[in-house]
């Protein structure tokens, strides 16, 4: 009998799941605010990194992976100072209490705050940092880390298929006419692309320059979907771009990790990484 309810429940939980996945997938059971409620929300967690001077500066957004602004944000929010941009991390955790009893990990596991759902701070964080006086809001680039840069491509999607992102009402005013006006370049760190990416079924159609940094035989975020992605999208005549580095895990430019965690930081491909995406942003915009 005992075995009968472990299985029952079993079947439940994952009922319970697929329902959920469904859900937030779609956009149905997704509470929707507008974007100034959204941006009150985000506004006061985020974190400016500028060089000396009035501006304007090229900025980028800097996106975490599902568990959180981690090192590698200010990481990569140092590098870029030291080529002349402004960096704005887009902290979508704290402000929801998702660092709070690890339920970033429900993130993780595509329970909590989707690709599709935080394309929504994505919208928000480019109308906001626009009116920053000491951002150039016509070059802008998008710099994502794992589930960070899952939203980014979820956001070039959704612009250019006229889908607004799921927690959102409409698009913020600044983004109403053309969600990627200004949007100069995307660099996405090992981010995943598979069936849940609304990417990797339908693709973008505008021609941002995208740059996809990835871990051979990623154990989180299979590579090899992205470079399906990137190689369908460059067929069409986009300009995508990949590189990808052995002997690294996912997350490798990442220090701080979870207790038990098999990924590891490299220093090496970090170093790499952060010059090889500073020059691809750098061409981007072309300076």
């Amino acid at each position: 009998m005992w075995w009968m309810v472990i299985g029952g429940t079993v079947a439940l939980v994952l009922v319970v799941v697929a329902g959920n996945t469904v859900g937030r997938y779609t956009g149905l059971t997704v509470p929707r605010d507008t974007p100034e409620t959204l941006s009150a929300l985000l506004k006061p967690h985020y974190t400016v990194t500028r060089p000396e001077g009035e501006g304007p500066f090229p900025t980028a957004l800097l996106l975490s992976g599902c568990d959180g602004p981690r090192d590698n944000l200010p990481r990569w929010a140092e590098a870029l100072k030291a080529r002349g941009w402004a960096s704005v991390v887009v902290d979508s955790h704290t402000p929801r209490g998702f660092t709070e009893f690890q339920l970033w990990r429900l993130i993780c596991a595509g329970q909590l705050l989707n690709g599709a759902e935080r394309a929504g701070d994505i919208a928000v964080a480019i109308d906001d940092v626009r009116a920053m006086p000491f951002v150039d809001g016509d070059r802008i680039a998008l710099v994502g880390a794992s589930h960070g840069g899952w939203a980014i491509l979820e956001f070039l999607s959704m612009a250019d298929h006229g889908e607004v992102p799921h927690i959102l009402t409409e698009w913020p005013e600044s983004l109403a006419a053309d969600p990627l006006d200004g949007i100069g370049a995307a660099l996405l760190l090992y981010p995943y692309c598979g069936q849940l990416s609304r990417a990797s079924r339908r693709g973008w159609r505008s021609e941002v320059p995208a740059l996809f940094l990835l871990a051979k035989n990623d154990a989180i975020a299979n590579e090899e979907d992205c470079l399906t992605v990137a190689r369908r999208e460059a067929r069409r005549g986009l300009p995508v771009e990949t590189h990808v580095y052995s002997g690294v895990t996912h997350g490798f430019d990442q220090q701080e990790k979870a207790p038990l965690s098999t990924l590891g930081y490299d220093a090496e491909a970090t170093a790499d990484a952060l010059a090889r995406g500073g020059a691809f942003l750098d061409a981007a915009m072309g300076r």
